[in-house]
């Protein structure tokens, strides 16, 4: 097999926003065309799935991580660890280490954390991304991805590893470069995520990393170049970050309806929304009440849960979803008790939530929006000389 003559380089950092980069240098010369790049509702369990696809979330089927599944749900047994002492069972450790049994119990491939649901709780509740997205049979509704495409084309390529460090897939991607044969390589960068989450987008910490992410890149295009004699490079993201300047403390105002849970309703308290689903209709108005009066939020109508592609047939993920303004945290949630500085998942038109385009390929009509990369991907592909 004689050697490719293009490399094409995809590069994926996660929650490096359109606003990050533009208060920041990044590959100025290398990258000449850069913009902002729509994203989608919900968080990565959303974005990353439909980049890969080019399907919106409604047609491959993930949204966030759990949905009201009470006759089936894998967490029956979770129920019994409720009498554990509190100091015990809201330990991050703890819920780890449970996160990792169960995981290993079901033989689940993808990214699975139970997070800060209460252990009573958890057996109204499944899990989304049991398996492996970027594997074979990895998507809910098994759509194909850019991967199935390269895999059936026989195209050569290289795919991060998600469970390991970026050190290592750095590492990785230099040996399969100087080997000469790949000619498609998606690298996935995911610290930038965790820093700004932890310290907010305008702490030092995140310049360093970008700083950091751009010796590195810098030291993959120049190796590529000297294997290639074309070296694609495009990178993107698939979400913002938003600093966080207030929080909402929801859960006690659903409880003070003296509703039941479980009986008349289920919610989900992710980190930036609130999800219900209605098991007898008159729960509805008295929760609806408390939402509507709720100023640091806003109940989502149908039609825009249409124009972002999260209307599911069937309100799988939902009956009813309570967006937060964004800078306003859900904290206590399902997620975590503890306050971050910066969060993503609010809504998509927002200026701190846009993603991140940025490239130095010319010829083809840019993407507007996430479910476009997919078609880029493919056509730096067609394309090679």
């Amino acid at each position: 097999m004689s050697q490719p003559d293009t490399l094409n380089l995809f590069v994926f950092i996660d929650a490096f926003g359109w606003e990050i980069c533009k208060r920041n240098s990044f590959l100025e010369e290398v990258l000449p065309h850069r913009q902002p790049l729509a994203t989608l509702l919900g968080y990565s369990s959303t974005c990353d799935p439909t980049i890969i696809t080019g399907c919106l979330p409604r047609d491959h089927g993930h949204f966030s991580f759990f949905f009201y599944n009470h006759g089936e749900s894998p967490f029956g047994w979770c129920r019994y660890l409720e009498g554990l002492p509190r100091f015990i069972t809201r330990r991050g450790r703890v819920r780890h280490w449970l996160s990792r049994l169960i995981q290993r119990a079901h033989g689940y491939t993808g990214y699975f954390q139970i997070y800060n649901v209460p252990f009573r709780l958890l057996p109204y509740f499944d899990y989304s991304e049991k398996r492996d997205i970027y594997q074979e049979g990895g998507i809910n509704n098994g759509n194909p991805t850019i991967f199935t495409f390269l895999r059936d084309q026989k195209i050569p390529f290289y795919l991060s590893d998600w469970r390991r460090p970026e050190e290592h897939n750095l590492s990785a991607l230099e040996q399969d470069i100087l080997r000469g044969e790949i000619r498609f390589a998606y690298l996935y960068l995911a610290a930038m995520d965790a820093i700004l989450h932890q310290w907010g987008t305008r702490d030092a910490r995140v310049r360093e990393k970008i700083e950091g992410y751009d010796r590195s890149l810098r030291r993959i295009l120049d190796l590529a170049r000297r294997q290639y004699a074309h070296v694609n490079l495009t990178v993107f993201s698939d979400h913002g970050m938003t600093d966080i300047r207030e929080q909402c403390d929801l859960i006690p105002r659903i409880e003070s309806t003296n509703l039941r849970f479980g009986t008349d309703y289920v919610a989900m308290y992710d980190s930036t929304m609130a999800r219900f689903w209605f098991l007898k209709p008159e729960a509805r108005p008295p929760i609806e009440a408390v939402l509507r009066s709720e100023t640091q939020g806003r109940i989502l109508t149908e039609d825009e849960l249409a124009e972002f592609g999260c209307d599911f047939p069937g309100h799988g993920y939902g009956d009813l979803i309570f967006l937060l303004n964004p800078g306003v945290l859900l904290c206590p949630s399902f997620m975590g008790e503890t306050p971050l500085r910066g969060m993503h998942g609010y809504d998509p038109r927002d200026t701190d939530s846009i993603a991140l385009f940025a490239t130095n390929m010319n010829g083809f009509e840019y993407p507007k929006r996430l479910d476009d990369l997919y078609r880029i991907m493919r056509q730096s592909i067609q394309a090679e000389p």
